[in-house]
């Protein structure tokens, strides 16, 4: 029944059973739910927020989401609002206390007490997990399938195994079709959900992870020739590349931590190690999958061969399922060479294998993690993270000797050929330089580069190489860079590459460790940034100015061989900058001069001009917040403190300011 009083709506549910009057009325409140007219759609956003009170809104919720004719936007809220209750009204919420929490609303009854969190009937409960799945199978959109995925994995957190024992063979049995070219949608959607199910068992440990065990046990027979199948020379779809990567996606969450074992009676995990550990070449069919689809040919779409369709922008080109299949496999290889590569670093259970992996499975991955870092340069394209995690992969190959034997013949090819051109700036770097400072502020210090930017693992791969591989490696680079610098600063202006130089000065830079640790190399240093640094100060090329700033803050400890003056130009340099036109100048700089305030003799120049430099840290605090200049400024205030006294209420204002706009900041996030 549907009573309407007044402007809210109020859904009756008799004995759990759908009625169609019912859903139909709830049709109609999700619909003017996206009404312009406030009047309309406000009551039925409110009746929406009571549905988790009302016994069997579940399902009606996935009645209407699982019927296609209804409006795609009706379908995708009803989605939505069955996800929430569940996750909501599952079970009771507890806190680490054991005590129960308050409602997400944190709404009150009129006395004040807090409202009593709905909780899903067991009847409702049985009714969902009955008749989502068959849903979710049979959905061909991925939002609203995607939707119900979640809903599987927030019901499978609290039911699975016990109270949902036939969700396993229910999903195996749809995969089982596989062979079946119209039950395509079905087996993608039910590799789905069981990537949703082992995720819910991905980061438990080994003693937690007695379910996840016994899908591998049941499932990988099953998923094997699937996948082997999928990465075929003859699988070209973009079907087939789905399911396969929901098939990786699987075996990471299984692997990632630990390789799967077997269970005890209980069903608990077994402490007997896994058959993997005890037979190492049990994996090796699933690590042939992962050579296959790293190899595989993704050429253009204008080429017209298979398979075809590649798109032509960037970020379609990341999200197509192709490339996607591809970075979950260099995903796993570079995961698994981490953990078992070297087995020095390798837990006492699993050395045997890890002896295994770096002797015979390593080595035979750097081929097609070669080829895929050749397609760049050949002229061919790849995506970012794929390149990444390539780099990622080569970085530990150096240090281990068995892969770096295969590596070093290559050497002179990944670091020129592949890291130079990957640390260099893009013309979208240098257009958001200009266009978009503070964005290029934000990448530039995002400590989330480590995980997704093929610069940091390429500079990650540089240093490694000449930290592990000096002796064959160091020379040849330091001839490479000091012979890009020298080419530069000999070019008439219109023909200097500045990209070029930036880059060269990067790598300077990340060995700056390495450089000023090793004597004939320091010895060297201060002609490098009197020649090729100083003269980037005022150089008419923003980003060049930028680097300039960044390479003080690399070489700042190197030892002044002459009487200070260097020093006090290095320093009035970056005092200029710190007035910079360019956003991205002013924060390499105010960072900069942090680490010459701690040089001996730097106090001299900088104390008669502390208020100006005081002023243009406020200005800078101002116009972007940057955890680094902060931290810049708070050394200037210790190194400085007895001369901070007259500035003391400007900067008590300021640094309340800024905390002021830091908790507006946060609360505009959330």
């Amino acid at each position: 029944l549907l009573n309407r009083l007044g402007d809210s709506y109020i859904f009756i549910m008799a004995e759990n059973k759908v009625d169609m009057t019912q859903v139909e009325a709830l049709h109609v409140a999700l619909q003017q739910s996206f009404s312009p007219d406030a009047s309309v759609r406000d009551p039925a956003e409110a009746s929406i927020k009571q549905l988790k009170f009302v016994a069997g809104a579940t399902q009606m919720l996935l009645h209407i989401t699982e019927e296609k004719q209804v409006q795609y936007e009706v379908r995708q809220a009803a989605a939505i609002q069955l996800k929430n209750i569940c996750r909501e009204c599952w079970v009771e919420r507890m806190s680490y206390l054991g005590i129960p929490l308050p409602d997400y609303s944190h709404s009150t009854n009129p006395d004040g007490t807090p409202v009593k969190p709905a909780l899903l009937s067991e009847d409702d409960k049985v009714a969902v997990r009955a008749k989502l799945i068959e849903c979710l199978l049979g959905e061909p959109d991925k939002s609203i399938r995607d939707l119900m995925a979640e809903t599987v994995h927030c019901i499978a957190i609290h039911d699975f195994p016990e109270q949902w024992p036939d969700l396993l063979p229910v999903l195996l049995q749809a995969i089982g079709l596989n062979a079946d070219p119209s039950q395509a949608l079905r087996v993608h959607n039910a590799l789905l959900a069981m990537r949703k199910v082992c995720k819910r068992y991905e980061y438990k440990s080994r003693e937690q992870r007695g379910p996840l065990n016994q899908i591998v046990v049941q499932s990988f027979p099953l998923l094997l020739p699937l996948a082997q199948r999928l990465s075929g020379p003859g699988e070209h779809s973009l079907e087939a590349a789905m399911m396969l990567k929901q098939i990786l996606k699987i075996f990471w969450s299984s692997t990632q931590f630990y390789l799967p074992s077997g269970n005890n009676a209980d069903g608990t995990a077994s402490s007997v190690p896994s058959p993997a550990l005890a037979n190492p070449s049990a994996l090796e069919p699933w690590f042939e999958v992962l050579k296959a689809v790293l190899t595989k040919s993704l050429p253009e779409a204008s080429t017209g061969l298979e398979p075809t369709g590649q798109p032509t922008t960037k970020e379609e080109r990341n999200a197509w399922p192709w490339w996607k299949v591809k970075k979950w496999a260099a995903q796993i290889m570079t995961r698994l060479f981490s953990r078992y590569g070297i087995p020095n670093y390798a837990e006492d259970e699993v050395k045997e294998f890890a002896k295994y992996f770096s002797q015979n499975i390593a080595p035979s991955f750097l081929g097609p993690v070669c080829e895929t870092l050749n397609l760049r340069p050949s002229g061919q394209f790849c995506t970012d993270r794929v390149v990444h995690l390539c780099l990622n992969f080569v970085d530990l190959a150096v240090e281990l000797a068995p892969t770096y034997k295969l590596l070093k013949p290559h050497m002179d090819f990944l670091l020129y050929k592949v890291c130079f051109p990957a640390m260099c700036l893009t013309e979208e770097d240098i257009e958001e330089f200009e266009n978009d400072p503070h964005e290029f502020v934000h990448k530039q210090n995002s400590p989330l580069a480590d995980f997704y930017d093929p610069r940091m693992s390429a500079i990650t791969l540089v240093t490694s190489a000449v930290k592990y591989r000096g002796q064959d490696t160091m020379q040849p680079l330091l001839g490479f860079l000091t012979e890009i610098l020298g080419r530069y600063n000999s070019t008439e202006e219109a023909g200097k590459n500045h990209i070029e130089k930036d880059c060269a000065l990067l790598m300077f830079g990340s060995l700056s460790e390495i450089l000023i640790s090793k004597k004939k190399y320091a010895t060297e240093l201060e002609g490098l940034m009197v020649s090729s640094v100083f003269p980037d100060f005022n150089s008419p090329v923003g980003f060049l100015r930028c680097r300039a700033c960044w390479m003080v803050q690399r070489f700042s400890e190197i030892p002044w061989s002459d009487d200070g003056t260097h020093l006090r130009n290095l320093i009035q340099l970056v005092l200029q900058r710190l007035s910079d036109p360019a956003l991205p100048v002013q924060i390499e700089a105010s960072k900069a001069l942090r680490f010459l305030i701690e040089v001996e003799g730097a106090d001299v120049t900088l104390l008669p001009v502390l208020p100006q430099i005081l002023n243009e840290y406020f200005r800078i605090m101002n116009e972007i917040g940057n955890d680094e200049v902060v931290a810049a400024l708070q050394v200037i205030i210790d190194t400085f403190g007895e001369h901070i006294e007259p500035h003391a209420i400007a900067l008590v204002t300021q640094l309340s300011s800024a905390f002021k706009n830091y908790v507006d900041a946060g609360e505009d996030d959330d």
